[in-house]
């Protein structure tokens, strides 16, 4: 009798549930249907129909994030302009209703306008990769890497391989023997040093490399054979050398130093020798040991063209625009790769096909149908070979010329700059190649994988992720989730940062480059090693330099014996006020005035950034309230008091609550107690998409709220995935987000196995439909 009574007590209660909803339900419509009434007579006018906006009016159409509740609050405060008393209370709520519902939130613009895959070319980064790993795949031999750090040293006895005295691995190329013997059995006056391993570039941009040697010495760089500086014959007092290349980020380039000291009749002149480099937007130091390897690492190519910026208003780098400077760039590109072919990999094909009956001509065009075969990812048709190769080699007898030709043709192909736009591959290359523009920008050029392609075992989920685990944990991806790190802080926008010298004595570009480092090796070993996204909001220790040290004060005293100079790397102790990058100084030092904090720059970091919200622009740009014309107030008095009018406060009710949360850090990031000797007051408050309003008593409370916001969760997943994949998630289906978010969740805040997810998403989910929908009617997808 007690399970019937349970039973119909179960349904009963699943009955009201039902009736409740409807009823929620039909409110719902009816308060959206007064406010499409109300938004036609009095907001229409200005906004435009659909809040599409009305020029001379007001032009920016109404979307955004905020809850129901703060439009409602808006409304009620500021709308109509002018006379905000004639829509309130339930008006405001039901105008509120029926805006979010039609066009404002995000869930009605994805409704209104599903996003589409689009077309897009290769962007500078992806061009740059894809011919580095076509020069690769005439060696497709992975990179291994041991992980030590150094470059691996031979010491000679005179000028002899055969006095070998020494063999180690040497930390940095920073040696001053004077006129001593570099090690025991080596006589001062006569030896010879060879330093061979590879050089790990952090990002893609130019980098000066400095050699300088009072002794003679030659260098190879990027390839055996591939000289980069020979000063093997001395010339007069010089001793400085200086080369500026465009390096690719993730890579690690080949090199080898051979250094001698001469027996000579005259006197013997010192013996040094230095290796140094000024990386993008760094300063000259010596390269420090975690970017120097003692493996041997396969040659490389490194495109020196230099290529225009990609467009990024979409909030990520897309290969959208087609101008004249992309075209003449794509064109120097394909010249430069075709003068690098020439010089260094043909004489390889030649070395490897010498055994052929067939004659050096049908060799070449064996070489160059290679070349594109692989560089239009396996899109090869039976008449390619004749029309891209055969044709273009009978025309020109020199075979420096005839390779120009070809490769011109082909590497100015939209089948080579359009990766999406092959269609005539299997289900298996198809997968390959998106799986290999997710993760590395490039082509599917290893052995491993090519073999994959060939039996057709790409096709099925589980085959798909297993390559996408092998790809994830090679050394490229490293560098690319790094630089994803680097969009995702906004690091790119910061440039060099300048403080004022009284305030802030030691702070300069050379502490700034530290302070990249430090936070790089933080976002990596987290990342890579923790495995846990949360980690960067809770870590209490870092990594510091001695010069850190000086500038920074006790917190960033290194704990290692081991750092003997200024620029080693070394982790901190743990220290309850640090809180992950949320409060290292290169983040909170750029968002800072020249002599104060800003609240306002890093509420406006977090609000867009870490928790992926929308903010409309300013209405008129000011300048910030001089601390010397308010001595006696804070810096939160001052930011307050200039953003207390109502027209301010419709942003900065948002971005003040979020930025008065770090004020505990002051320009430099330095922690501090008390500004004008009065406690620093770090109060903050966040209403979140749901409409929840979180209080915070300062930085530390921050920092756990975000490690468990779902708004940050979802905000830094969808970042990943535009940078990832370049396409707006929605493309791939309306649940595709959210269901990327649980599995994250799932997987511990694993961001390994997130960007894993995301390039299976990528390879698995069927485009033919979304491409072919942004292409002119009656436009074949095949290259012509």
């Amino acid at each position: 009798m007690s399970k019937i009574k349970n039973a119909w007590c179960a349904l009963f209660g699943a009955a009201l549930c039902c009736l409740a909803s409807s009823t929620l339900a039909e409110d719902e419509v009816q308060l959206r249907a007064r406010g499409e009434l109300l938004y036609a007579q009095q907001c229409a006018d200005c906004h435009g129909a659909a809040g599409q906006g009305v020029e001379s009016a007001y032009e920016s159409p109404l979307v955004g994030d905020d809850s129901i509740g703060q439009l409602s609050q808006i409304i009620a405060e500021t709308m109509p302009e002018g006379e905000p008393e004639l829509c309130e209370g339930t008006d405001a709520n039901a105008v509120a209703a029926y805006i979010h519902h039609a066009f404002y939130s995000e869930a009605a613009r994805v409704r209104n306008r599903p996003p589409r895959f689009t077309l897009d070319r290769l962007t500078a980064e992806q061009l740059r990769q894809s011919l580095a790993d076509l020069y690769r795949s005439f060696n497709p031999r992975p990179l291994e890497l041991s992980g030590q750090h150094g470059l691996a040293a031979e010491y000679y006895d005179g000028d002899r391989k055969r006095t070998k005295k020494i063999e180690r691995i040497d930390p940095q190329l920073d040696f001053d023997f004077g006129k001593e013997s570099p090690g025991e059995g080596i006589k001062a006056e006569a030896f010879t040093i060879y330093w061979q391993g590879g050089l790990q570039v952090p990002q893609s941009g130019k980098y000066e490399i400095v050699v300088n040697s009072t002794c003679s010495f030659t260098m190879d760089f990027g390839a055996r054979n591939r000289e980069l500086i020979n000063n093997h014959v001395q010339s007069g007092d010089k001793t400085e050398f200086r080369r500026t290349l465009h390096l690719t980020g993730g890579r690690v380039y080949p090199l080898r130093i051979e250094f001698q000291q001469r027996k000579r009749k005259t006197e013997l002149p010192p013996a040094r020798i230095s290796m140094s480099w000024v990386p993008p937007g760094g300063v000259e130091q010596t390269i420090p040991i975690e970017n120097l390897v003692p493996d041997r690492v396969p040659d490389t190519f490194s495109l020196q063209t230099e290529l225009p910026a990609d467009d990024r208003s979409y909030g990520f780098e897309r290969g959208v625009t087609v101008s004249r400077a992309w075209d003449e760039s794509t064109t120097n590109a394909a010249l430069e790769f075709a003068d690098a072919a020439f010089a260094e990999l043909w004489p390889v094909y030649q070395r490897r096909n010498r055994k052929e009956a067939n004659d050096q001509r049908q060799i070449l065009k064996g070489f160059l149908g290679s070349l594109l075969r692989t560089a239009m990812r396996g899109d090869w048709r039976p008449d390619d070979q004749t029309r891209f190769v055969g044709a273009q080699v009978d025309a020109e007898p020199d075979d420096r010329e005839a390779i120009k030709r070809v490769l011109l043709l082909g590497l100015k192909s939209p089948r080579f700059l359009y990766p999406e736009l092959p269609r005539n591959v299997s289900e298996s290359q198809r997968a390959a190649n998106t799986l290999k523009l997710v993760l590395h920008d490039s082509i599917p050029v290893e052995d491993w994988l090519q073999k994959t392609i060939e039996k057709g075992t790409l096709t099925t989920e589980s085959q798909i992720r297993n390559v996408a685990q092998r790809l994830v944990s090679e050394y490229r991806t490293r560098g690319k989730s790094l630089d994803m790190i680097h969009q995702w802080l906004n690091l790119d926008h910061i440039g060099q940062i300048t403080k004022d010298s009284e305030k802030f004595p030691g702070f300069d570009q050379a502490l700034q480059h530290d302070m990249q480092r430090s936070l790089d090796a933080l976002v990596e070993h987290i990342i890579w090693d923790l495995r846990d996204y949360r980690q960067l909001f809770v870590a209490d220790w870092s990594f510091t330099t001695e010069r850190m040290h000086a500038v920074l004060g006790p917190a960033w005293k290194p704990t290692s014996v081991e750092a003997k100079d200024a620029i080693s790397l070394s982790r901190t102790d743990t220290d309850p006020r640090r809180r992950g990058v949320l409060t290292h100084p290169l983040l909170l030092s750029g968002l800072a005035y020249f002599d104060a904090s800003s609240p306002i720059h890093r509420g406006v970091f977090l609000i867009r950034h870490v928790l992926g919200r929308t903010l409309r622009p300013p209405n008129d740009a000011f300048t910030p309230l001089s601390p010397d014309l308010h001595p006696d107030l804070t810096t939160r008095e001052r930011v307050a008091l200039q953003t207390s009018p109502d027209a301010c406060q419709v942003c900065h009710s948002k971005i003040n609550a979020l930025g008065f949360s770090l004020e505990h850090f002051d320009a430099i990031g330095r922690f501090r107690e008390q500004e004008l000797e009065r406690p620093i007051n770090a109060s903050a408050a966040y209403t979140t998409l749901s409409g929840d309003t979180v209080q915070f008593t300062d930085h530390a409370d921050l920092a756990e709220f975000l490690a468990a916001s779902d708004d940050a969760h979802q905000a830094f997943v969808r970042r990943a995935f535009q940078y990832f994949v370049k396409q707006p998630p929605a493309a791939f289906g309306a649940e595709t987000l959210d269901d990327l978010v649980i599995r994250f969740k799932q997987n511990g805040f694993d961001v390994p196995m997130l960007i894993e997810d995301i390039a299976v998403v990528a390879a698995t989910r069927s485009r033919d439909q979304k491409i072919a929908a942004e292409l002119p009617i009656g436009t074949s997808t095949a290259a012509k």
